[in-house]
């Protein structure tokens, strides 16, 4: 509880007491939320973007627009239907296959993010997926819902503040502007999740 000092409508001064908000970093998206069952965990965000779905549409699916906002990965993303993802990413050294599982234009994107073991996910991550979710929001928004599922708790426990670190940036580029630097940001977001 936080005490203060007001003044009522009256003159009068009165001590008052109100319980303090949740603490937020300043300039966050909403956070997102980690749901454990069982053996397995799964990371759900839902972001509001300030762009037609056609445009954030293009910068989760086309190759190029991706590695924009998700720097540390090189390779091939084929996001259409049938396509294929075979990634390493730079930092971690973390091999990632898939396959497109779902593809409906402007609406879903589902793709499989299966880790290959390594020193950082020794048993890797072999049935991971990821799903975009796109619904226009008026005339010129889009709500955007990404879940990634079939993760392991503690891998879940460790996505959740890259994936707000990486949606972060996706804004960023989406509105024209330097993407803050990822190991910064998920610094900085760590701490709620």
């Amino acid at each position: 509880m936080k005490e203060f000092e007001t003044t009522n409508k009256n003159g009068i001064q009165q001590l008052s007491s109100i319980e303090e908000p949740e603490r937020r970093l300043t300039n966050t998206p909403p956070k997102g939320t980690v749901t454990i069952e069982g053996e397995y965990g799964t990371i759900k965000f839902e972001r509001r973007f300030e762009h037609p779905k056609e445009i954030v549409w293009e910068a989760v699916t086309d190759q190029e627009k991706i590695f924009k906002w998700l720097p540390d990965y090189k390779g091939t993303f084929e996001g259409h239907n049938n396509g294929k993802i075979d990634l390493l990413n730079t930092v971690s050294g973390s091999h990632i296959t898939g396959n497109v599982l779902a593809y409906e234009l402007y609406r879903i994107f589902e793709h499989e993010w299966f880790i290959a073991p390594n020193q950082m996910f020794p048993k890797g991550e072999p049935e991971s997926v990821i799903r975009w979710e796109l619904k226009q929001d008026g005339d010129s928004n889009t709500v955007v819902t990404i879940t990634h599922s079939h993760l392991t708790k503690s891998t879940a426990m460790t996505f959740a503040p890259g994936w707000h670190a990486y949606l972060d940036r996706l804004e960023a580029v989406l509105d024209s502007q330097i993407p803050p630097n990822w190991s910064q940001r998920f610094a900085e977001v760590k701490e709620l999740y």
